[in-house]
């Protein structure tokens, strides 16, 4: 592995190509304004360095990043990329990951709207976000103690499953197939509208109208404080542990609950079986 230590690169395509480089201390920055710093590289470890201009890392292989910081001048820093390992690191630019498989990602601080887009096998832990449009259209999560804060998160994702996270969002999980919550907080409206497939496990639940339209929805041990219109049009199978405000007009299935605020059921298709067993 060639070594750099300690430089810095302002130029376009700076290190383009390279195979076998090690970074470390390093800076992109300056006034040459330069893009797309390892474009097409592979074998690439970055450690200690700072990111201050756009497309850094599209079509690489084989990439670690730890320690680093890309500010919000970096944008767009991860495209098109393939077995990527970010550790330790500030990701603050604009969509900073798109179209890329198999990332690794522990104890990062992301704020980067349109995140994650289009990703192919992700494993995240132990992380915070800020973002809008998160993860949208990524199939093969698999996420451990992430926190979010964003609308929009986790439209059309497939076969994904999040264990002890907490997300603060809304319309979230739209459209999404296969995919299993265990063990997390979600607050936000209109949760997973559309959603197919989808299972949430020893679950709080908070926001108005979440889980309506949906097809094969499962809650297993779950509560839901201050849900109201819920489920509506749905084919699902509920076990709630607490008190729901109201259910609207479910298609099909069985809800069980202690307490139901009210019980609309105004539709003639609404056929879902209702059981108070407090």
């Amino acid at each position: 592995m060639k070594k750099i230590v300690n430089k810095t690169f302002e130029e376009e395509r700076a290190l383009y190509g390279s195979d076998g480089v090690t970074a470390l201390g390093c800076r992109f920055e300056g006034p040459a304004d330069g893009e797309s710093a390892f474009k097409e590289s592979r074998n690439i470890h970055v450690s200690g360095c700072f990111f201050a201009l756009r497309y850094p890392f599209w079509h690489d292989e084989h990439l670690t990043i730890e320690n680093s910081e890309m500010t919000g001048t970096c944008r767009a820093a991860l495209w098109y990329s393939k077995d990527i390992t970010i550790r330790n690191s500030v990701l603050h630019g604009i969509k900073a990951l798109r179209e890329c498989e198999d990332v690794r990602m522990s104890d990062c601080d992301i704020d980067s709207a349109e995140f994650g887009w289009s990703v192919r096998g992700m494993e995240m832990k132990d992380c915070t976000a800020v973002s809008e449009y998160f993860m949208m259209r990524s199939e093969r999560l698999c996420f451990e103690r992430v926190k979010l804060s964003g609308k929009y998160s986790f439209q059309y994702i497939e076969d994904s499953v999040f264990t002890n996270c907490e997300f603060n969002t809304q319309d979230a999980f739209w459209h999404a197939k296969n995919v299993t919550v265990k063990d997390s907080i979600i607050n936000g409206e209109y949760l997973a509208w559309y959603c197919e497939n989808v299972t949430f496990e020893n679950c709080v639940i908070r926001g108005t109208q979440p889980l309506c339209y949906c097809k094969g929805l499962k809650l297993m041990n779950c509560r839901m404080d201050g849900a109201d219109l819920s489920f509506e049009k749905s084919d699902v199978d509920a076990e709630l542990t607490g008190r729901i405000e109201s259910i609207k007009n479910p298609k099909s299935g069985t809800i069980r609950a202690p307490e139901v605020g009210e019980i609309i059921m105004d539709d003639p298709d609404a056929q879902c079986v209702i059981r108070i067993n407090g």
